[in-house]
């Protein structure tokens, strides 16, 4: 019962969220880590005792949306932060968060968080591997911006990120219905703009995910914008050169040209990989830190052993 009742939770932030958090219902989760399906304070007591043989190098699992950490579970219980912690010596940290805030505010918040894990945590950090799964993917980017503006100093730990279906891009079904719900505003008919009316109760994180949007100054752009467009824009906030980072795409269709303009049913292939397959001269990573798995549907890349093949193999590179 107490897992199913996570995912109502998780769902329930995940359409309304905003709106919980704004009228301060006891229902809105908080952002943090996550252990043996409890919270897990940032403290050095609580730290210890979940994790007694704490290692130096830290990987962090972010969720999508209206998820929580249980999406990353493999079909045998492990998943990817047990293998990592098995295979190289990672201590994984679940993240859980509402997904229905704006990712800008979960962005700050993760930043803190990390900001403040380092003084609480047993041992030395000398490594943080950040890997994000759909809008978690986007939540570390803002994150990662708002520690590089405000100092902060976990980023210089920051060595690799790894995108599972992030949305760089943006998200075309989120942008159509945005279009959907402008015109049926415009058709004067009261039952037509409560049907408009009712769409846009979408919470601010999905509508987050139309253009990628990591800023409040980009949220605030794009909710003035009048423009109907379906393309999605290039995004103002660019990939953080000194860290490396790693994209991961899912197909659904094995001809190219579907694949190319479907991707895994949620996230085209060129948003998951930033213009890789649209414009290799605007491509922000090396064309071998791209991966792209063919017959794979998106929530299908937070829990795959080939996934995880993936992952663990760019984790041994040399940095």
């Amino acid at each position: 019962m107490g897992a199913k009742l996570d995912t109502a939770l998780a769902i329930l932030n995940g359409m309304v969220g905003d709106h919980l958090v704004r009228t301060h219902n006891a229902l809105a989760t908080e952002l943090g880590c996550m252990h043996d399906g409890a919270p897990l304070p940032i403290e050095r007591a609580a730290l210890a005792r979940a994790f007694p043989s704490a290692t130096t190098r830290i990987a962090i699992l972010v969720h999508g949306l209206m998820c929580t950490e249980s999406v990353w579970k493999l079909p045998d219980g492990s998943d990817y932060g047990t293998l990592l912690s098995g295979d190289l010596g990672f201590t994984p940290l679940a993240l859980r968060y509402n997904s229905g805030r704006a990712i800008a505010e979960n962005g700050e918040a993760l930043a803190q968080l990390l900001e403040s894990l380092a003084p609480a945590y047993p041992v030395p950090i000398e490594e943080i591997l950040l890997i994000g799964f759909s809008m978690g993917g986007l939540v570390i980017r803002s994150a990662c911006h708002t520690a590089k503006l405000s100092g902060q100093r976990w980023l210089s730990g920051v060595r690799r990120v790894i995108y599972l279906g992030t949305p760089h891009r943006g998200a075309p079904f989120e942008r159509a219905g945005r279009v959907v719900a402008r015109l049926l505003r415009s058709v004067p008919d009261p039952y037509t703009r409560l049907i408009a009316d009712i769409g846009d109760l979408r919470s601010d994180g999905v509508k987050d995910l139309g253009d990628a949007d990591l800023r409040h100054e980009d949220r605030a752009r794009t909710r003035l914008a009048s423009r109907f467009s379906l393309r999605d824009p290039r995004h103002p906030v660019p990939l953080l050169p000194e860290i490396r980072h790693y994209l991961v795409a899912g197909a659904l269709a094995s001809d190219p040209h579907l694949a190319l303009w479907f991707g895994d049913s949620i996230v085209p292939v060129p948003s998951a990989t930033a213009d890789r397959c649209v414009d290799v001269a605007r491509l922000a990573v090396p064309p071998d830190h791209v991966r792209i798995f063919a017959g794979f549907p998106h929530v299908r890349l937070a829990h795959d052993p080939a996934v995880y093949a993936q992952i663990r193999a760019w984790c041994e590179e040399a940095s």
